[in-house]
């Protein structure tokens, strides 16, 4: 469960939910960015700055009262799957596909590698992904392509 609550994903989606959008600066009109969890960075420094300024006990009252009871829906988090790629693995496996993440790009942005990689099943390539790391540029990937096959909540 904790490796749900604080993933990068969630991270972000909680920032953008508390309003930490509007207090970020950053380049808005850098398209990697939208990609990037520039929001989810900011709560974890927002949650650095309390601790750092209230110390521990402060912070983890200020986490239970302002983050998990207004953003973080337990119960449902429980049932969601986080790891697409061991989802689209056992989906293959069942299914007597071949099934690997393969490299397709690395470029520079301002200073910053973006990593494509693509799903490739029985050789051909059927979903990529991008983000600064190879890691959530395949679980991406491996999200869209479960998306793409309709694999729902019973194939794992």
């Amino acid at each position: 469960m904790r490796s749900k609550i604080v993933n990068r994903q969630q991270l972000n989606d909680i920032a953008i939910k508390m309003g930490l959008r509007k207090l970020t600066i950053y380049d808005k009109y850098n398209s990697f960015l939208k990609i990037s969890q520039i929001f989810g960075n900011t709560l974890e420094a927002l949650v650095g700055a309390v601790y750092l300024d209230r110390g521990y006990n402060q912070t983890k009252q200020f986490v239970h009262k302002r983050i998990l009871v207004p953003y973080i829906d337990l119960e449902a988090l429980e049932i969601v799957e986080m790891n697409h790629k061991n989802k689209l693995y056992g989906w293959a496996n069942k299914n007597g596909k071949s099934l690997e993440f393969e490299l397709i790009e690395e470029q520079m942005d301002n200073g910053r590698r973006i990593f494509t990689v693509g799903a490739m099943l029985d050789g051909e390539l059927i979903c990529t992904g991008k983000a600064f790391n190879k890691k959530d540029a395949s679980q991406i990937a491996a999200s869209q392509a479960i998306e793409l096959l309709g694999i729902g909540g019973d194939d794992k």
